[in-house]
């Protein structure tokens, strides 16, 4: 049987439908060879990294680890068959729009994203998201300008961790009719702010519906 020359470097077999590698200079090379891929973790992604993952069009799942340093994310549009994404500390990103143009895409998941900062972008995922993340890192929190962009989505989850909204709104969450658990950081809004989403959403699950988070203030439910 001839050996696979990538094999070593790699440390994920011809055959593989599941692997993880950290790159290491150009440890990657040739993983772009790895057609059987379904569920790939990868960390220290550059841009040459994250463009031979983006040829691996049978992708359902896709992990990108601390650091991604792609400076552009278009390729991952032709992954068509992508369900589950996940980028952490996406620093160089300014353009999210190629998220929006993987049909299948139902899990999402962005953490410390420098320039995620306006979410205008994301609309067009409305009707295909089952959850999403927008986390800052332990060291690092996630601003956000609104979450107004969120109107009515069609999500189960939105995690919100370590993360601050600039307009401390979270109305918009009151049309997003499938949302189950809505897990964020006390900053995200105000009191007041969250009395008024469990007074109109008594269905969602959230830690700051309850009293004993807000020591000292008056209980109106």
């Amino acid at each position: 049987m001839e050996k696979d020359e990538f094999s070593e470097a790699l440390g994920i077999g011809p055959e593989s439908d599941m692997g993880v590698h950290h790159r290491e200079k150009n440890s990657f090379r040739g993983i772009s060879t790895r057609k059987k891929l379904r569920f790939l973790t990868a960390s220290a992604v550059n841009q040459d990294f994250f463009d031979e993952i983006c040829e691996l069009d049978q992708l359902e799942e896709l992990r990108l680890e601390w650091p991604v340093t792609a400076e552009t994310i278009e390729g991952l549009a032709r992954l068509k068959n992508l369900k589950k994404l996940r980028l952490d500390s996406p620093r160089n990103i300014t353009d999210f729009t190629p998220l929006t143009r993987m049909p299948r895409l139902t899990h999402l998941d962005i953490e410390n994203a420098k320039h995620l900062y306006d979410l205008r972008w994301i609309r067009p995922l409305k009707d295909r998201l089952v959850k999403l993340n927008l986390d800052g890192s332990i060291n690092t929190t996630q601003k956000l300008e609104s979450l107004d962009p969120l109107d009515g989505f069609a999500f189960e989850e939105l995690w919100l961790v370590t993360t601050t909204v600039k307009d401390k709104d979270l109305s918009p969450l009151i049309t997003c009719r499938n949302l189950k658990k809505l897990r964020c950081a006390k900053s995200v809004s105000t009191f007041e702010g969250f009395m008024a989403l469990a007074d109109a959403r008594p269905d969602i699950a959230c830690d700051w519906f309850s009293p004993e988070h807000w020591p000292g203030r008056k209980w109106r439910r």
